[in-house]
């Protein structure tokens, strides 16, 4: 396992199609996140693998996220948001709805800058998410796990307080900050061809692939999602947004429903969507742990299972990916179950 060399991507025109007036993000707002949240985030390293390269007969650069401040990608985009505020906006303090990684990302965004953070948790999410909110000094109130009672506790807090809503992902904020990922990739592993993205609400794709095409308009963006949480590949296939009645799958990460600022991106910039089963996801996060030697949470090895697959594997359009940036999303999972395992032996 080794850590990439820093380059820089040259002898590419950006792509002039991706404007702010088309999808409220471009390259101009993504370089102004990066400036913004530069004295806050984790330059992330990029790791390689020998024996993984093997087994996926292609060169893997794998964005270790896992490693970002707060154990997630998402405090990119938090932290943008948050320093973005004007002081009055911030006085009032912020408020979100999530089941993990935005809330914890955003309660330590908002400490940094010693402003209150309201965070509307389901009372099904992971311990270790929840601990880390708290560990964060975000102000937590529990919701039932439906998106109906999230948004309704929300509102409410916004009326008692004046707090500023900062969304998981449908925020140009949140894309922003997330697209800085692509810009760090792209110059710490220039050969990249292809980039295989976690796709859920799609705040993280729409901004790596906003960066991305705008750099080198012929990269390939590639979603991974899991099957029991498919609407991002049912989506691209109608043309429109489609909702699941509900989501079933070991990812707890990616059981978002796109939003009306992300379709956009993930209709026009992503070029497929490859769903895999869980199985799948497990076993590439235990190559994650017994080969790279990272912790991930299968949400963020989501996209090693994505490469391993046959459907990208065995197909013919992703011949010629050679090069494959695999962004690792996260690593807060709750090892609970794992370490009362060990104890019992």
């Amino acid at each position: 396992m080794t850590e990439t060399r820093t380059g820089i991507v040259a002898g590419m025109e950006p792509n002039s199609e991706i404007t702010k007036e088309k999808y409220g993000v471009d390259i101009s707002s993504i370089r102004e996140a990066q400036v913004r949240i530069d004295p806050y985030i984790h330059k992330t390293p990029v790791f390689t693998s020998g024996s993984l390269n093997d087994m996926c007969r292609r060169k893997l650069f794998f964005k270790c996220e896992c490693f970002q401040k707060g154990g997630a990608f998402k405090f990119r985009g938090a932290c943008n948001a948050i320093f973005s505020l004007n002081e009055d906006q911030a006085d009032k303090g912020v408020v979100t709805h999530s089941s993990g990684n935005h809330a914890a990302a955003l309660a330590l965004a908002a400490d940094l800058r010693d402003i209150p953070a309201y965070v509307v948790i389901p009372n099904n999410a992971p311990n270790c998410k929840i601990e880390n909110v708290i560990r964060y000094s975000g102000q937590i109130t529990y919701s039932q796990p439906t998106l109906q009672s999230r948004e309704t506790t929300t509102t409410k807090i916004m009326q008692e307080t004046g707090a500023v809503l900062i969304h998981p992902y449908n925020d140009v904020r949140i894309i922003s900050g997330q697209g800085t990922i692509a810009l760090e990739l792209l110059e710490q592993a220039p050969e990249i061809d292809t980039i295989i993205v976690p796709i859920s609400g799609g705040g993280l794709i729409s901004g790596v692939a906003l960066a991305a095409k705008s750099i080198n308009p012929s990269i390939r963006i590639l979603a991974a999602e899991p099957c029991g949480a498919n609407d991002a590949a049912l989506s691209k296939a109608a043309g429109e947004i489609v909702k699941l009645p509900e989501t079933n799958t070991i990812a707890d990460g990616l059981r978002a429903s796109l939003g009306s600022l992300t379709w956009p991106v993930v209709r026009d910039l992503v070029d497929a969507v490859i769903t895999v089963e869980d199985h799948e996801i497990i076993e590439a996060t235990k190559l994650c742990y017994e080969v790279l030697k990272v912790v991930v949470e299968p949400s963020g090895a989501i996209g090693l299972a994505a490469v391993l697959s046959d459907s990208f594997q065995n197909n013919p359009a992703w011949k010629d990916s050679n090069h494959v940036g695999i962004v690792l999303s996260g690593g807060n999972l709750d090892l609970g179950v794992l370490w009362d395992s060990i104890c019992g032996l």
